[in-house]
């Protein structure tokens, strides 16, 4: 737990300090650039079966975003699907040797949620304007904004604890069972291990549809 919550330091650039988990999120964010660019490249190459099968799947992501947040999930797909890609990528290193997942610490997961935060005020505004949605802390009553606000908080904190303790827990078990007992034994641990980093991008990303559609007022009206 304690080096869940103190980042290793790896090196410091002036007063800066460069963490395990700022130089994991570099290199998952460069796999999935490379990842993304040869895709491209391969798109280009052979159009007909890659470009169908990119299309099938985007289809599918907007159809299912689409029934969540009911209503047309496309402008929000560039951000959830990266969200949610991202997530995958880096609850799923933590099977590499020797890598810690950068969303096991809390800070990364404190991030992603303040990401999740301004988007939704983003989108948000977008949609109602400025005084619209400030007006939405203001529902049914007047007297319900202490009540609102706290509830914007109380929810981002948990979108935040929800995904850094499942990582890390998860992690830490394998950690201590390779230490006691050996290579091969935790292998069906680092399976359930893959199964619960995927359960959780997915969870992350579906409720921070839900609350981008909240804010733009969708679900409420579907």
């Amino acid at each position: 737990m304690d080096v869940a919550l103190h980042a290793p330091v790896v090196a410091r650039i002036g007063p800066l300090a460069l963490t395990t988990p700022v130089v994991t999120t570099w290199a998952v964010m460069g796999a999935l650039g490379l990842g993304a660019w040869l895709a491209r490249r391969r798109q280009n190459d052979t159009v007909g079966r890659w470009a169908s099968a990119v299309e099938i799947v985007l289809t599918a992501i907007e159809d299912h975003l689409s029934q969540t947040m009911h209503c047309d999930a496309r402008p929000y797909v560039p951000l959830l699907a990266t969200l949610f890609l991202f997530l995958l990528t880096a609850n799923l290193s933590g099977v590499v040797p020797g890598v810690v997942p950068p969303t096991a610490y809390i800070e990364t997961a404190a991030a992603l949620a303040l990401v999740v935060l301004g988007s939704t005020h983003w989108y948000g505004m977008r949609r109602r304007g400025l005084r619209g949605h400030l007006a939405t802390y203001l529902e049914p009553r007047w007297w319900m904004l202490p009540l609102n606000v706290l509830g914007e908080i109380t929810r981002t904190f948990s979108l935040m604890v929800r995904l850094f303790g499942n990582v890390m827990s998860g992690h830490l078990v394998i950690a201590i069972v390779l230490t006691l007992a050996g290579l091969l034994v935790p292998v069906p641990l680092m399976l359930l291990e893959v199964l619960t980093g995927a359960v959780q991008a997915y969870i992350f990303t579906v409720l921070s549809a839900v609350f981008i559609g909240a804010a733009i007022g969708s679900v409420e009206s579907g």
